[in-house]
């Protein structure tokens, strides 16, 4: 046994009992003292000695859901070192300590500040000290101790689920279990009877009973029929304190279907039926419908109808219909009234699925009687086949039989017929038939290839009466004659590689044919005759109508040859037989050492090996910025404002106006009409002006002529004369331009059209002396002497 310095610490609890304390001889002011113990051991007899201890806990309980006016008491906290003076201070930790559990620190008395559920925490674990309030220091080691939560009955049962479904076949016996039940109830199942719960049943009584401990429900009548009643619902009631008064209960509501079993034959609701057919109706034509009744639902309400017995059992049938289980009564051969008027038939009805613990009721199955009567009717005409199939070749002239169809009257009478060819089945007239005999013969040439199969309609009618007609369908097979070449089944694009070896595959070819031989397609490979060997490339035949293109040489060059022409004939084994030439083209490519193709284009030759399509990208790019560059210094150069010539209006210097054209000098006829200058005797008639609008009270005066006056100073100054006294002229100032320039100039003439007659220099110093506006004149013409030196 442990020793430890002395402390007694007390504990009540709120409900059943104090704290187990240690015992002592004698109690003063709450302290405890060690106590000897005299007593005889079941071994030994020795004395025993009780030794004083700091903590002795029990496990301690308190009530959940506590609703008193004050806090709940758990127990009070002591030791003998407490003198009373409050130096000892109490401390309790641990779980819920300071908001739960609160200790009074000078008193150590503890309460539960809240109210608590033991289903949210059940057991709570704590540690008390006592600590010294001068020195700090723990006058006892801690130690702990456990308050468990006592239960009480506030929680009800309650299902894993609201509602429940369950079913169970009909007819079950009593005690068959249907569905187990389960509540649960959250209180503590250890303690009491507050988790103890027992089922009963409120609702479903005589029909259904529970067992009150495991909730199973189980069926309480016998022979329950679900054509009776099939939905029952039950409500299960559950109650802890083991169903006794005052206890809590949940409740659930189950509802149970009774599922169907085989337990009713069918049956017909009458005992026989009557029904008639035409003699004309097909086989399969549905005569009637009768249906035997079946309360059960399914697979067990499924029924099967067959005929039993009756004269009519092998020309009358019956099926049934899966949908609505009823029988339907077909026309099995074909009906004849002049051989049969009235058919019997006895029909029976089975269930498919029957029930053995069910057949002591009796056979599930009934039968009832059926009669059938034939109508007479006039029949429409027959053919012998109900379809014909014709094989022509496609070489079959025109006009020639292919094949026969035959029809009768099935009546007495024996009416004549006629055949026609029903022309929307026959749209393009390739086909035509002799009324009388129903011969089919050609009308156009056929072509197997455009159309294999011709599907036809031949009609048969009676003649006295139209109305009277039946079809039949001819199936026209064209059969094949080689009329067609074979020819290459693909455009290939072929290469072959520079560094291509000899003999290496670089193509394989297969072929087609429109035709189709009984015996299959057999196509022969080779080359024309003109290229039988071929430099450069062979063809070799692989028997299975296909052939390989292989190489002939090492090494191929573009730029030498960028493409090869390879002519084929292909060959078929019918007859006649036919053949195509077809022409591969092969170009030369650059690949890789794999052989993988990389460019065949003769362009690549003349790009640089080592470039790549990034470098190429990049120098586009170059070129593209370059251009935009130029293209934008070319719009502002266009934009830029020329500098004016005069900068000031008080400039003193001449404007200098510049033109683009100049005078053609005396060469120049069109300015100006010198011929009148240069011939003196030419005559010219007076015309009107035309800058001015004519009048009448004008008189148009005649000049003289100009052979009286043929100096050219005279004649000048005569029309300028004439100008100055027209009184046609418009009244303002003109300027009008002669050739001639005058004598009265100081600088004389200016034109330099003399100049050339001149062997002399000209002189042009004077120029300086006219004043600043000739300045610039005087400095092109004065310094020409500099110039030339």
């Amino acid at each position: 046994m442990r020793t430890h310095s002395f402390l007694t610490v007390l504990l009540w609890s709120s409900v059943f009992y104090m704290v187990h304390m240690t015992p002592s001889q004698r109690r003063t002011n709450k302290d405890s003292h060690s106590e000897r113990i005299t007593g005889l051991s079941e071994n030994d007899g020795k004395t025993l000695h009780r030794t004083k201890r700091g903590w002795m806990w029990n496990q301690f309980f308190l009530l959940e859901e506590y609703t008193g006016p004050d806090t709940q008491y758990v127990g009070k906290l002591h030791t003998d070192q407490d003198k009373g003076d409050g130096n000892l201070k109490y401390i309790l930790t641990g779980d819920g300590a300071g908001s739960l559990f609160i200790i009074d620190e000078n008193t150590g008395d503890i309460h539960a500040a809240k109210k608590l559920d033991r289903e949210e925490k059940s057991l709570y674990v704590l540690r008390a000290k006592a600590i010294d309030r001068k020195t700090g220091r723990q006058v006892e080691p801690e130690s702990e101790f456990i308050i468990k939560i006592h239960d009480i009955n506030d929680n009800e049962p309650k299902f894993t689920k609201d509602m429940y479904t369950a079913s169970i076949p009909e007819m079950s016996g009593v005690g068959t279990s249907v569905i187990q039940v389960t509540a649960t109830d959250a209180d503590d199942a250890n303690y009491g009877n507050s988790a103890k719960v027992v089922y009963s049943i409120l609702q479903g009584q005589p029909y259904f009973s529970v067992d009150p401990e495991t909730g199973i429900i189980k069926t309480a009548l016998p022979d329950m029929s679900r054509e009776n009643r099939e939905q029952y619902q039950v409500v299960i009631q559950a109650k802890d304190m083991g169903g006794q008064m005052g206890g809590l209960s949940g409740t659930t509501i189950v509802n149970i279907t009774l599922t169907d079993v085989n337990d009713n034959p069918p049956r017909f609701p009458q005992s026989s039926y009557q029904f008639s057919s035409p003699e004309s109706a097909p086989p399969g034509t549905p005569l009637g419908r009768i249906k035997a009744n079946d309360p059960d639902v399914g697979e067990n309400a499924e029924i099967e109808y067959s005929i039993s017995n009756g004269d009519g059992s092998d020309m009358f049938d019956i099926i049934t219909d899966k949908d609505t289980q009823e029988g339907i009564i077909t026309v099995k051969k074909h009906l004849d009234f002049e051989n049969k008027v009235l058919y019997t038939l006895r029909v029976e009805a089975t269930n498919t699925h029957p029930d053995p613990r069910f057949l002591q009721l009796g056979p599930f199955k009934d039968t009832a009687l059926v009669k059938i009567s034939v109508e007479d009717i006039d029949e429409p005409p027959v053919f012998s086949r109900p379809w014909y199939l014709i094989e022509v070749d496609e070489d079959a002239k025109e006009g020639s039989i292919i094949g026969q169809v035959v029809a009768q009257d099935p009546d007495v009478a024996q009416n004549a017929l006629k055949y026609s060819v029903d022309r929307h089945t026959d749209l393009d007239r390739i086909f035509n038939i002799y009324s009388g005999n129903g011969s089919l013969f050609l009308s156009k040439p056929l072509d197997r290839e455009e159309i294999p199969w011709h599907n036809i309609t031949v009609i048969a009618t009676e003649i006295n009466n139209p109305k009277q007609s039946s079809q039949v369908p001819v199936f026209i097979r064209i059969l094949d004659i080689n009329d067609h070449a074979p020819e290459f089944a693909n455009y290939y694009e072929t290469f072959v590689c520079e560094n291509a070896k000899a003999g290496q595959l670089i193509q394989t070819v297969s072929a087609i044919d429109k035709d189709q031989p009984p015996r299959g397609h057999k196509f022969f490979f080779e080359l024309v005759p003109e290229f039988a060997v071929h430099p450069n490339f062979s063809v070799v035949d692989n028997k299975d109508n296909t052939a390989g293109i292989m190489t002939r040489r090492n090494g191929y060059s573009r730029s030498k040859t960028s493409t090869y022409l390879l002519p084929i004939i292909i060959f078929d084994n019918d007859y006649p037989i036919q053949s195509s030439t077809g022409t591969l083209t092969i170009r030369v490519c650059a690949c890789d050492s794999r052989g993988n193709m990389q460019s065949c284009s003769a362009e690549a030759l003349l790009l640089p090996a080592g470039l790549s399509t990034g470098a190429l990208v990049a120098i586009l790019l170059c070129i593209i910025i370059l251009l935009v560059l130029v293209v934008l210094f070319t719009a502002l150069k266009r934009q830029r404002k020329k500098e004016p010539l005069i900068i000031s209006k008080d400039d003193v210097r001449d404007n200098i106006v510049t033109y683009n054209d100049e005078g053609g000098g005396e060469e120049d006829t069109q300015a100006f009409d010198i011929g009148t200058l240069r011939n003196p005797e030419a005559r010219e008639e007076s015309k009107m002006r035309r800058d001015v609008i004519p009048e009448t009270i004008f008189q148009i005066r005649r000049t003289a002529p100009l052979w009286e006056n043929i100096d050219v100073q005279d004649f000048i100054h005569r029309r300028l004369k004439e100008n100055d006294l027209d009184p046609a002229a418009p009244p303002y100032d003109s300027l009008a331009t002669y050739a001639y320039e005058g004598n009265d100039s100081i600088a004389n003439s200016l034109s330099s059209l003399e100049s050339l007659t001149t062997e002399g220099n000209q002189d042009y110093d004077y120029l300086s002396d006219w004043g600043p506006r000739f300045k610039k004149l005087a400095d092109m013409y004065g310094g020409e002497d500099s110039d030339r030196d």
